[in-house]
């Protein structure tokens, strides 16, 4: 994909979606991680759906840690994996209490140091909470980046540091919500909803698919 392209496809994005924001809820920085500790493998559906009840019970390390191994669980059981994330959960409100005041830290190393944090949810939290320029790719921002010849490369780190790299300065910020919205809704992974892409003369993907009959 040209210079151009990617500009005019950033462009786009920007035009239809000015404010992209993340569709797990949370209200602080705590919040997020745990959200997004508690996503792999699971849909940010599920996981509203559970913090939704957890999060005004406990919503600070020291409430979590408070609730211990079976609480946390009776709130998190509907998600996939549950009993791994409460574990990870329960130590990282632990690290957070003690070597950081409570808080969640803004650098990277502290963050992926954390039990359950690695480099996607670390690049999500300082992108999402603390508004840093990264790019977390998943599943959705890894099949974007390949099929459309926005950023092509065989691992997600290969394809976040073709994203940094190739992405316009003024996009970085948002450019992470709108990949994976794209890759969720319209790019999708059986088949991409070409005849309804907004940036399809942009995307290098061929042939594009056709509406359904």
């Amino acid at each position: 994909m040209t210079r151009a392209n990617i500009e005019q496809m950033f462009a786009t994005f920007q035009a239809a979606n000015p404010h992209p924001e993340t569709e797990l809820e949370y209200t602080t920085p705590f919040e997020l991680l745990t959200a997004v500790l508690l996503s792999a493998q699971a849909t940010d559906v599920g996981v509203n759906k559970a913090t939704r009840k957890l999060f005004p019970v406990a919503n600070t390390p020291q409430a979590i840690l408070a609730l211990g191994m079976d609480g946390l669980c009776d709130y998190i059981k509907t998600i996939g994996l549950y009993k791994s994330k409460a574990k990870h959960l329960l130590e990282t409100c632990r690290i957070l209490i003690e070597q950081h005041g409570g808080e969640v830290p803004r650098s990277r190393e502290a963050l992926e140091a954390l039990p359950g944090v690695g480099r996607k949810t670390a690049n999500v939290v300082l992108n999402v909470a603390f508004g840093e320029p990264t790019m977390a790719v998943d599943t959705h921002i890894f099949r974007v980046g390949n099929r459309t010849g926005l950023a092509p490369g065989k691992t997600p780190l290969a394809v976040e540091l073709q994203l940094l790299k190739r992405v316009p300065p003024p996009y970085l910020v948002h450019a992470h919500h709108w990949l994976i919205l794209h890759g969720r809704y319209v790019c999708q992974a059986r088949k991409p909803r070409c005849w309804e892409c907004a940036v399809r003369e942009q995307c290098r993907f061929s042939p594009k698919t056709a509406a359904p009959a």
